[in-house]
């Protein structure tokens, strides 16, 4: 069954001197996020940004597709903590992101760990959706 979830933002203003509100439609799971300018490029200031957005997705996706794959390995992990960095240069865009997982996980060694983490990077969906950007991977055994 094919699933949609949505996410809306309203902006006022223009883009250097503007802001927005991101709103999470589908679940309501979390407040809604002021977004500017100046939190995208800048620092944060207490606001979000499209590349946090996208780094929440993208561990969260990652780490489901990790553990999923050491499951039916037969070696489900105990714990996966998941970091992901997005970097956006204004000017570029969007250029790469770096997970960085460290797991739990019994009766696997790391060289076993790092390739199942090698193997999510490349097909989690969020990934899959991000083929245009290059994405690295540190992954070791806690």
């Amino acid at each position: 069954m094919a699933t949609t979830r949505a996410a809306h933002t309203v902006w006022e203003g223009s883009l250097f001197k503007g802001s927005g509100v991101v709103a999470f439609d589908s679940s309501g799971a979390i407040p809604e996020q002021p977004v500017t300018w100046a939190s995208r490029a800048e620092d944060a200031n207490g606001k979000t940004s499209p590349e946090e957005l996208i780094a929440a997705a993208h561990s969260s996706c990652f780490s489901m597709a990790l553990s999923n794959g050491l499951d039916k390995a037969g070696t489900p992990p105990t714990r996966l903590t998941t970091n992901a960095e997005v970097t956006f240069v204004p000017g570029q865009g969007i250029t790469g992101i770096h997970l960085t997982v460290e797991g739990t996980v019994p009766g696997l060694d790391e060289a076993g760990f790092v390739a199942a983490a090698e193997d999510a990077k490349v097909n989690c969906p969020v990934s899959q959706a991000l083929k245009g950007t290059e994405i690295t991977l540190t992954a070791k055994l806690a």
